[in-house]
């Protein structure tokens, strides 16, 4: 079994932080959202991992190297274009050999792992290697996560026959024929390669992974699916990524490295990093302090992460993010919010007092 991480794509739904930066390593509770499904990958017993690249393979390949660091071995290979994921397949090709392989977008988060999802599918092929009387004993040469959500409209849905078969699947529906939502994380057989070279780009000019996994529906080919224990995530918006934030934060273990003097308090699940230092601060948890960041003076609330290097000075930070090399000094409250690197964000005092910015493209800001 082999795995295949897809992280392309201009990720525009994040910008401007992902003009500087790909969005799969935006950081989660100050981990990269990228790590969260390589290592749920890794406890599931696979060490052979493709990554797709796009315009910002320099910084994927610089953040996960060639995998050593986590006793795995990582080939890269490169998407010219976002073409979709059915081309993300077709060009994997050499590298996915004749083997199963997993496909996980590199911007999704779950909660549950992939471990289940997989252990399952194989149980599955090697049932089918032993037929009984009862029951569709073919061998499914594709596995689907799906997710219940609110809104099916706005996904890729699948729709269920009675038996639990996968029948059809229908992108972003008017009348959605289920609330089952494709929640990025497919298992394959090398029956998909036929299938992505049988298919024809869509309206949008890409080759869709939801009409090769029909195709091999309509060729007759099992495929079955998996319904998501716990949530499920796309980290493409700041909400969502908050929300990412919030749900991992939550689980993490009290941990204090760095300095906290007398003047400064630390109430529940707060991980301090080496070298950040705390003076005459409060923190209150869940929350993560980076490496060499400084608070003085200040409030962090729960649901906080800020990431290394980073100096807050008489200002209170809550449920945000905060990337690394960045500055906030003076500011009274600051919540829900994501920022990127080398921001500076302060309270002059300067007269006549005014909102004073400098503001890219596809920013967003909410005054008071």
């Amino acid at each position: 079994m082999k795995g295949l991480i897809l992280a392309g794509g201009a990720g525009t739904r994040l910008r401007p932080i992902t003009h500087t930066s790909a969005k799969q390593l935006v950081p989660v509770a100050n981990k990269p959202i990228l790590f969260y499904g390589l290592e749920h990958m890794i406890e599931a017993g696979i060490r052979d991992f493709g990554i797709v690249v796009g315009d910002t393979s320099a910084e994927i390949m610089a953040a996960v190297g060639d995998g050593s660091r986590w006793g795995v071995d990582v080939t890269y290979i490169q998407q010219e274009a976002p073409l979709g994921l059915g081309h993300c397949v077709l060009i994997a090709r050499e590298f996915l050999g004749d083997d199963d392989f997993i496909v996980y977008l590199g911007d999704n988060m779950i909660q549950q792992g992939v471990a289940p999802f997989l252990e399952r599918f194989e149980a599955q092929r090697r049932a089918a290697a032993a037929p009984t009387l009862d029951g569709d004993q073919r061998a499914p040469e594709a596995q689907i996560l799906l997710c219940p959500v609110p809104d099916p409209h706005r996904f890729g849905v699948a729709e269920i026959d009675g038996s639990g078969h996968v029948v059809r699947l229908v992108e972003k529906p008017e009348d959605p024929p289920s609330n089952l939502a494709l929640a990025g994380v497919y298992l394959f057989t090398p029956a998909i390669h036929q299938a992505v070279r049988a298919i024809e780009p869509s309206a949008r000019g890409e080759l869709e992974i939801t009409d090769a996994i029909q195709w091999l529906i309509d060729s007759g080919h099992r495929v079955v699916h998996e319904v998501l224990v716990g949530w499920w995530l796309d980290t493409g918006k700041k909400d969502p990524l908050l929300e990412s934030n919030r749900r991992v934060l939550e689980t993490i273990e009290a941990r204090v490295d760095g300095k906290v003097d007398d003047g400064s308090q630390v109430d529940g699940r707060v991980v301090i990093e080496e070298g950040a230092e705390l003076v005459s601060s409060n923190v209150r948890g869940p929350a993560v302090i980076g490496a060499r960041t400084r608070l003085v003076n200040s409030y962090v609330g729960p649901f906080t992460a800020v990431a290394n290097d980073c100096e807050i000075v008489d200002s209170e930070v809550e449920h945000s993010v905060v990337l690394e090399h960045s500055q906030i000094i003076g500011v009274p409250r600051l919540t829900d919010s994501l920022i990127g690197r080398y921001v500076e964000i302060t309270r002059s005092g300067q007269r006549p007092t005014a909102t004073r910015v400098m503001v890219g493209d596809h920013c967003s800001i909410d005054l008071e």
